[in-house]
């Protein structure tokens, strides 16, 4: 399943502070209609993703019935995002 969608860059701040993009209500739907094929436990749904020209793989977190796609330091940085700021990814969800 491949989705394209835009959001705004949000900040958890735990021990260190965590960067996320979560998914809009349609999106967070569509993972949610295949995530028993896809999920490899604790709900966490395995993904390839794409933010500009740069790719990553990485896990979408479930969060309040929506979830969260995390944005490590090499994926922020050579693209210069930051907490607030709008970023359009292409994302395919690697189904198992």
């Amino acid at each position: 399943m491949e989705l394209t969608f835009t959001n705004r860059v949000i900040e958890w701040r735990g021990p260190a502070p965590f960067y996320y993009l979560p998914l809009p209500d349609e999106a967070a739907e569509d993972v949610h209609d295949v995530r028993q094929m896809a999920t490899y436990g604790w709900g966490v749904i395995p993904v390839a993703a794409r933010i500009g020209e740069v790719d990553f793989t990485t896990s979408l977190f479930p969060k309040d019935g929506g979830y969260l796609l995390p944005l490590k330091d090499a994926v922020r940085k050579p693209s210069g995002i930051c907490v607030g700021d709008e970023v359009t990814v292409e994302m395919t969800i690697r189904l198992s």
